[in-house]
């Protein structure tokens, strides 16, 4: 899971399904690029990070543990 990615939609307010919708994509879609079974275009990746106000190169690591 990209504990990052989920970290920083909900810090900044949104949902899986009103962030999906900011960036221009399904929720379907956007759950599958946060759970790490799909990788985001890079137009899609883009328009991600510019919606978080984030621009370092980690956003999209599955390295980061989950904290249970």
């Amino acid at each position: 899971m990209r504990a990052k990615l989920r970290q920083l939609r909900e810090a900044n307010g949104y949902t899986q399904q009103t962030f999906s919708t900011a960036v221009g994509t399904s929720r379907s879609h956007y759950s599958q690029i946060e759970t790490g079974d799909k990788q985001p275009a890079l137009r899609l990746a883009l328009r991600i990070k510019r919606v978080l106000n984030y621009y370092g190169d980690d956003i999209f690591d599955n390295t980061i543990p989950v904290r249970k």
